[in-house]
């Protein structure tokens, strides 16, 4: 087995707390200032929509600086996990995604993102991936609460101390006969979230309406919104959100406004309606703390170095410097030094950082990528000077590339350890090198596809979640310097008897997979037969072999062949 992780951090410790103010520059909100209840929303959207879209498989290395909390646990940083109170370490020498994989989290959308759905893919839109959507999870919360709305529960068939879920009282759920609860210490923070997510995502295509339809007003539905606003009462912005909200925007370049104005959805869907809304009426106090003492910087020290590691020529990487600092007079100035081979290789994402930036939060994540085109040891050098300091910071910046490697495609193979509660997935190893491996498990849940993927440095992979009456399916690939190989093929498990099932008393089964169905059968069989509604016969394979798989439109049809009662199947598209 060949394991190489190639994600290097640089930093031990987390960014410091700031003062519970807001952190948004200087017309930021304008354009909803005089404006009340849609005029409002709309005019929010305008202020915060346009933002970069990350990359899904990258949001554990931005939560290791968005999503811990600020006390050390024996010297390591503790993921903030809003489904449990499960300690995980983000452990020495581990960056967030290393750390993701071992403590085997999950990425969790709050608002579901098979709620969305477009011609079969969920991954069209940003929300995708937008940080006010998605937070480090436990994976088995994340897959208890499933796709299931918000909601308060009436009878638990989950609960770990923060996350319950279960059947509903009247008057929730949206029609949804489960609904998911947070813990009380977190009600406004998805509150929160699904109101950016209204806000910010009012015209996709909403194929799945418990709590959200598609309309520029209101977009939660009634009894969504009522509840959500009582749970951003009971449970105000919090410090963690506002520390969050500034990292965020670092990185995504866009805040949530409800964390910044926690009566802005007062205004849009509450008590507050029929007012107009005024930024300034909504601000305390100055954001920017007084200047109390000298510039300084206290991090990175002189002479430190970022190491980006290995990748392809030709790929791309990103890493974070953290640069911590107070009473800046100026405006700190960002300087990528280069010469040879080594121009335009590292490139740091601004020259400028605010001194009201720096002063407020107390630091700065300075985002630097290493962009090599061809093969060999890249070496620079960025500066850190201005802001009023007496003396400038240098920090080397190191990372090698190597020739694109020649990716193969694994092959997934019939799980082991099959049992009614789980298996482990397994698959191929490549002949060369992998960094590591991911594997997508997509199950059907109430006629919807629901898809999740792990990342592991091993061939194997174990869950421990299975709903013998739910169809899933699983297949994997590799990522190495940078670069993720095609997928394998995939690998179905039948519901109620799993693959390795068989009545003995019928020589051919039925069994249904996403997208159709699988005939399991002794040997091969003739005689088989697909029948639509009507009774037209669609199909009549000449051989048909165990495990052989037909995929089908949505529809109802019949299957018919010797020695088997006809059986009707319905395929949701």
């Amino acid at each position: 087995m060949k394991r190489i992780y190639t994600f290097l951090t640089l930093i031990s410790i987390i960014l410091p707390s700031v003062s519970l103010h807001a952190g948004y520059r200087e017309g930021y909100y304008s354009k909803m200032d005089g404006k009340r209840r849609e005029s409002l929303k709309a005019a929010a959207k305008e202020c915060v929509r346009n933002h970069i879209t990350l990359e899904y498989y990258e949001l554990p290395n931005y939560w290791q600086y968005s999503d811990v909390y600020p006390e050390l646990v024996n010297g390591c940083r503790r993921w903030w996990d809003m489904y449990s109170d499960a300690i995980y370490l983000i452990r020495e020498g581990q960056s967030g995604k290393s750390s993701f994989s071992a403590n085997k989290m999950q990425r969790e959308h709050s608002v579901p993102k098979s709620w969305w759905k477009q011609s079969g893919s969920v991954e069209y839109t940003p929300a995708y991936s937008d940080m006010w959507n998605l937070y480090p999870s436990d994976g088995a919360a994340n897959q208890a609460k499933l796709n299931y709305p918000l909601g308060p529960v009436a009878n638990a068939g989950y609960d770990n101390g923060v996350t319950k879920v279960g059947g509903t009282l009247a008057g929730f759920g949206g029609g949804s006969a489960y609904v998911f609860e947070p813990g009380d210490e977190y009600k406004g923070d998805f509150a929160r979230a699904f109101f950016y997510m209204a806000t910010v995502y009012d015209d996709i295509n909403w194929v799945i309406n418990y709590m959200f339809q598609k309309n520029d007003y209101p977009t939660l539905r009634e009894w969504a919104y009522n509840m959500l606003l009582d749970w951003a009462r009971q449970d105000p912005v919090s410090q963690k959100e506002i520390d969050r909200n500034n990292v965020v925007e670092q990185y995504q370049g866009n805040r949530n406004p409800f964390v910044d104005f926690p009566e802005l959805a007062e205004y849009i869907w509450g008590t507050r309606t029929t007012e107009t809304f005024y930024v300034s009426e909504q601000e305390s106090s100055d954001p920017t703390p007084p200047i109390t003492g000298d510039p300084e910087i206290t991090m990175p020290v002189n002479g430190e170095s970022l190491d980006f590691g290995q990748i392809a020529a030709g790929q791309q990487v990103r890493r974070v410097l953290q640069i911590s600092g107070s009473n800046l007079t100026e405006p700190l100035s960002v300087r990528v030094v280069a010469t040879g081979n080594n121009r335009g290789v590292f490139m740091a994402e601004t020259t400028t950082i605010p001194a009201a930036t720096m002063n407020q939060n107390q630091g700065y994540l300075l985002g630097i990528t290493f962009a090599p085109a061809v093969p060999g040891d890249y070496e620079a050098k960025v500066t850190l000077y201005d802001g009023g300091l007496d003396s400038s910071i240098a920090v080397t910046l190191k990372g090698e590339a190597l020739e694109r490697p020649e990716m193969e495609i694994l092959t997934a193979y019939e799980p082991s350890d099959l049992t009614p509660s789980g298996y482990t997935a397994r698959w191929s190893e490549p002949s060369g090198i992998a960094d590591y491996y991911i594997v997508t498990r997509v199950r059907t849940v109430n006629g919807n596809e629901e898809s999740d993927s792990y990342e592991t440095g091993e061939t194997y992979y174990t869950f421990t979640d299975r709903d013998p009456e739910t169809a899933e399916s699983y297949y994997v690939a590799y990522s190495r310097l940078g670069i993720t190989s095609e997928p394998s093929n995939m690998i179905y498990i039948a519901p109620e008897t799993g693959i390795e099932d068989i009545m003995e008393e019928s020589p051919v089964r039925i069994l249904m997979v996403p997208g159709g169905f699988m005939v399991r059968c002794d040997g091969q069989r003739q005689g088989l037969r697909i029948h639509d509604m009507s009774g037209r016969c669609l199909s009549e394979p000449e051989n048909v072999t165990d495990r052989q798989i037909f995929i089908l439109p949505a529809g109802i049809y019949t299957v018919t062949a010797p020695g088997l009662r006809p059986v009707k199947i319905m395929v949701i598209g």
